[in-house]
């Protein structure tokens, strides 16, 4: 039988950009999260503050009556606040084992030999909490916003409160980034999601009990900065320019976010790397 030339020869296919390959890792993720039955059901539950507001909104805009119930700017606020308990859900479920499962099948080495940097692999896991969490925050309160002009027939209340567009995006994206980067840090420590899950509740509820329990000691909330969660309140009621809940000045309230999303971002850069091999 006639034996074909197996030698060289140029490579026909498409290369991908270089960059990209982090979608790969964050459309994987996200078709994997939404196969489950349960976790969409935890996503529509996430959507029932909204429709009881968009009734509240449609109530408001129908009846004369109940013109007490028209949304106002902190009705916003008070919305993104209420999302926070679907905030912490979906950061355990989806964030808790995006690292530590590939910890535990000493997977993180098999990504990293491929032409892959830690940097887009970082992204690529982000990018897959960091979705479901703005459907859960941004997503909603942009939809109350929409809501509002069609049921009152005009873009009056939007253009009279205009830095709710900013501001809801501002603070969404806070809120967002926070949980992402903190749960992504806590994954990358451990190769048990369980534990991990275990961590990140217990970093945000013994960091909240201890400003509580400070608040009580000493009658001053200035010790916010110490919860994440409360510094996260402290920085949402400026950008909606309500008055401050804590006698914490916003520069710090801010600062704490950042340090805690760049702190966040080191532990990273640290615990997701290649092996060099020296033979």
């Amino acid at each position: 039988m006639p034996i074909h030339d197996q030698g060289y020869r140029r490579y026909g296919g498409t290369r991908a950009a270089v960059g990209r390959a982090w979608q790969v890792i964050a459309g994987a993720g996200i078709r994997s999260i939404i196969s489950k039955r349960a976790f969409i059901a935890l996503m529509l539950f996430a959507w029932a503050p909204f429709l009881v507001r968009a009734v509240q909104i449609y109530v408001s805009a129908n009846f004369q009556q109940a013109a007490f119930l028209a949304p106002k700017g902190e009705t916003f606020r008070e919305f993104l606040d209420q999302q926070g308990v679907f905030v912490f859900f979906v950061t355990i479920w989806v964030g808790a084992g995006l690292i530590a499962n590939d910890r535990r099948a000493n997977a993180l080495q098999l990504y990293l030999s491929k032409p892959l940097t830690a940097a887009e692999y970082i992204a690529g896991k982000m990018a897959i909490l960091f979705l479901f969490l703005a459907f859960v925050t941004w997503a909603p309160a942009m939809g109350l916003l929409l809501v509002q002009a069609i049921f009152a027939g005009s873009f009056a209340f939007i253009r009279n409160n205009a830095y709710l567009l900013p501001a809801i995006t501002l603070f969404s994206l806070a809120q967002v980034l926070l949980a992402s980067s903190t749960m992504l840090a806590l994954s990358s420590l451990s190769k048990s999601s369980r534990f991990v899950g275990i961590m990140y509740a217990g970093l945000m509820f013994f960091t909240a009990a201890l400003f509580q329990a400070l608040r009580g000691i000493t009658g001053s909330s200035g010790f916010a900065w110490l919860s994440p969660g409360d510094a996260l309140e402290q920085l949402g009621d400026v950008i909606f320019r309500l008055e401050p809940r804590y006698d914490l000045s916003p520069a710090i309230a801010a600062l704490t976010v950042v340090v805690l999303i760049a702190g966040s971002g080191g532990i990273l850069a640290r615990r997701v790397k290649g092996v060099e091999i020296v033979t």
